[in-house]
């Protein structure tokens, strides 16, 4: 049996593939919203971390979905509760330097730890999650049925030592930045000549899904999604943290990462952290070349 902490919509997709797939998993989670959901899916829940210690058989495994800032303070609660040969599963998206810190701890209690990066959004529970994961490989061994039961076919890999899981979750998640920026990029000019050419974006991007070599799960999504009103939305894209790390992590190593730069860039710019450099600019224009400057009341 697999205690499962965290019963958010990720949390909850995995324990219904687990449930039918007939391998045991109880869940816990304080938010009581959470709680309910998880209800109404028949996943028996726990009152407290003790109480999902308690229920599980020795050597116990606890697999770990909540945000990346709450690990430690869960592992906190947890602790106590861990026996030598228990095994701690980090399926969130944390920083892998830090899965790595958290994973040498709990050795040295000889508890094992096992990081997986976890990609498939809301479409997991249905089509199967891809997983990444890190970690010796006697703790991944053990933990094979369920990572087998979440992955399709193919679809999940031991990807190295402890934090390689993360490692190459955050990878992914820069690759997903970068295509995510360039099929907005490509969508935004296709709008752009609309009038002229008398084009049909919304029929076009379902048309490259069939065929084309740009033909993606996100392209799935964004054809999608333009066949909705744009109107309304606003223009404004938060970044997990993940594509940021990754940018990091390539000026660290000395790797170029150029499109994932530019997509944590625009990113950025979204979330107005740009004005003050366009309000510096346009001032620069007006001081040496008495360029006019329009005031944001002027539309």
């Amino acid at each position: 049996m697999l205690g499962l902490i965290g019963l958010g919509r990720m949390g909850l997709g995995m324990a219904k593939r687990w449930r039918a797939r007939s391998l045991p998993v109880v869940g816990y989670d304080p938010d009581l919203e959470a709680q309910a959901w998880a209800g109404k899916e028949g996943i028996g829940l726990a009152t407290s971390l003790v109480a999902l210690a308690g229920q599980l058989p020795s050597p116990k495994t606890f697999w770990l979905m909540v945000p990346a800032g709450a690990v430690d303070s869960v592992l906190e609660g947890l602790t106590p509760h861990l026996s030598p040969g228990d095994l701690v599963v980090d399926g969130g998206n944390s920083f892998y330097r830090e899965s790595q810190r958290r994973g040498e701890a709990l050795a040295q209690k000889g508890v094992g730890f096992v990081d997986v990066g976890v990609s498939g959004g809301l479409w997991g529970a249905k089509e199967g999650y891809g997983l990444m994961v890190g970690g010796e490989a006697r703790w991944v061994a053990r933990l094979e049925p369920y990572l087998a039961a979440l992955a399709p076919e193919g679809g999940w890999v031991h990807a190295g030592t402890l934090g390689a899981g993360h490692y190459t979750k955050m990878v992914h998640n820069g690759v997903e930045y970068a295509l995510m920026e360039a099929y907005a990029e490509g969508a935004e000019l296709l709008y752009a000549g609309r009038e002229e050419l008398g084009l049909d974006p919304a029929r076009i991007l379902s048309a490259w899904r069939q065929g084309t070599i740009v033909r993606s799960f996100l392209l799935d999504r964004l054809a999608e999604v333009v066949q909705g009103p744009l109107e309304g939305i606003a223009p404004l894209v938060e970044d997990s943290g993940e594509g940021r790390w990754a940018v990091e992590e390539g000026l660290r190593r000395g790797v170029a990462l150029p499109a994932m730069a530019q997509a944590l860039f625009a990113r950025w710019k979204s979330q107005g952290r740009a004005d003050l450099r366009f309000r510096l600019l346009a001032l620069l224009r007006r001081a040496f070349g008495g360029h006019a400057v329009r005031r944001e009341d002027e539309g």
